[in-house]
């Protein structure tokens, strides 16, 4: 179900040493995580961190923090292992998961600023080992690398499950062929006309920039990208090297069941395969802040800009942008991992947070939300809701199902005992997800308290046809005439 996409006992770890008052926001932080809306008039209810983990039944979360420009601090808590009683550590390695997407655009903009790619030619030029195969969709348009930077290409296989840790795992073109346990990457309408999530089209990227380089992706990706920007924690290597796996955290599901193997293994690496951590990933925030200011030590300025120019469903070229233009980030969603970061495109200020754990990302949430009230961001902050007073007609009207079909789910809202409550899921899937309560801002806006996403229903002709919501344009939900 949709959320604001895309963290036992605590033991505090590792610290980067921070003058004040860092220690003082960072204790406070620590001790009160904040709801995502604040209703007035109501009474306000914290939890601290170490608390909201046990909740949640997170193992370990790792953070770090931008500020001026600048590493903050970076602290990490809980357990790498709890199986095994191993600490985290602000040196743990955790799997960035489709985090891994904005940094490999990096090194694919700087093959395009060195001239060895073009943005906006058919990949078919370059590529030779492996080809898109072309089919009546690619007649008059192609796939290029800004479409697949962008999500544009029409580009099929939006996610990746991984492989158990130490079987036999496929080459990039077998699993481009659909060799491996997804489908083959292929064109299923029409490249630029409009957007889906794939990650399959950064597999495609992977095999461009290895075809390229004429060198392993590791290698690229080390070569133009964690090398200079001095991420010495980080590596595209699948399966992880045996040097780097006691530095590597072990992934969890929700019921806190640790990953068969610690973890999965992705050979799609550029769409899920980094290993890193909040430390190395805020390297690869600032260089894109100064080199959007024009001090950037891979890309241009110019290049920057263009990285970070919305495109369909607010993507940039790698990052998603956010904050109506004034913030990049991502979220990230492997097998046992769960990682979000979020950054200001201008002011040197932002935030990763890194998890092993399934229930990750709305603690994540909670936690960046909670760092922004420290700060004082713009945004991100807890927003503060007044409830509207409605009538029981005002709530009916609003009751059915909704198509959302960018997301290939339903959700069905339902009045029952004078409130109203959204529940969704996939529309091939049998059960129901969890029932939220939406709670009214007026008789067409409503908010979700504890996940902050907030509803707009649409009216035409007097009939409510649709909502969308307020995280950006794109997408909605249809209203289902039965």
């Amino acid at each position: 179900m949709f959320r604001l996409a895309p963290a036992v006992v605590v033991i505090a770890i590792a610290a980067t040493g921070a003058p004040q008052p860092a220690d003082e926001r960072i204790a406070a932080i620590e001790s009160a995580l904040y709801p995502f809306v604040i209703v007035r008039g109501e009474t306000l209810e914290t939890t601290p961190l170490a608390e909201r983990m046990r909740q949640l039944g997170i193992p370990a979360v790792s953070v770090a923090v931008i500020d001026g420009g600048e590493l903050a601090w970076a602290k990490a808590y809980g357990f790498a292992d709890k199986d095994e009683n191993v600490p985290a550590t602000a040196e743990t390695l955790f799997q960035a998961a489709s985090i891994s997407k904005p940094v490999a655009a990096l090194a694919a903009l700087k093959l395009v600023e060195d001239d060895r790619l073009d943005l906006d030619a058919n990949v078919n030029d370059v590529l030779t080992a492996w080809r898109i195969p072309d089919d009546e969709f690619t007649v008059d348009r192609k796939v290029t690398l800004r479409r697949l930077l962008n999500h544009s290409a029409g580009t099929t296989v939006w996610g990746f499950s991984g492989y158990e840790n130490g079987v036999e795992i496929p080459s990039t073109i077998e699993v481009l062929d659909g060799a491996g346990n997804s489908e083959a990457v292929r064109v299923f309408k029409a490249p630029g006309e409009s957007w889906r999530y794939s990650g399959g089209g950064y597999t495609v990227l992977q095999r461009l920039l290895t075809e390229v380089t004429n060198e392993p992706f590791p290698d690229v990706m080390t070569k133009l990208v964690l090398g200079p920007l001095a991420m010495m924690s980080s590596t595209y290597e699948q399966p992880l090297p045996s040097a780097w796996r006691s530095r590597a955290a072990s992934g969890y599901d929700g019921a806190g069941v640790r990953v068969s193997g610690r973890w999965r293994v992705h050979p799609e690496m550029a769409a899920a395969g980094l290993w890193t951590t909040p430390t190395d990933l805020a390297k690869y925030i600032v260089e894109v802040q100064r080199a959007y200011a024009g001090n950037g030590r891979v890309l241009s300025a110019a290049t920057a800009r263009a990285m970070l120019e919305p495109g369909m469903n607010d993507h940039g070229l790698g990052p998603i942008i956010e904050g109506a233009g004034r913030r990049f980030g991502h979220s990230g969603v492997n097998a046992g991992f769960r990682a979000v970061f979020t950054a200001f495109i201008e002011g040197g200020s932002g935030v990763v947070v890194m998890t092993n754990s399934d229930n990750g990302t709305d603690f994540a949430l909670q936690l960046i939300a909670t760092i922004a009230r420290a700060y004082a961001w713009p945004d991100l902050a807890p927003q503060e809701k007044t409830l509207a007073v409605l009538d029981a007609s005002a709530y009916e009207r609003l009751v059915g199902r909704y198509d959302v079909p960018q997301l290939g789910e339903v959700y069905e809202i339902t009045y029952e005992g004078g409130r109203l409550y959204v529940k969704g899921k996939d529309k091939d899937a049998d059960e129901w997800g969890p029932s939220d309560e939406l709670r009214p801002e007026s008789d067409l806006r409503f908010f979700e308290r504890e996940y902050g996403t907030n509803y707009e229903f649409v009216v035409a002709d007097g009939e409510v046809t649709g909502f969308m919501w307020l995280v950006g344009p794109g997408i909605r939900g249809q209203r289902v005439v039965e």
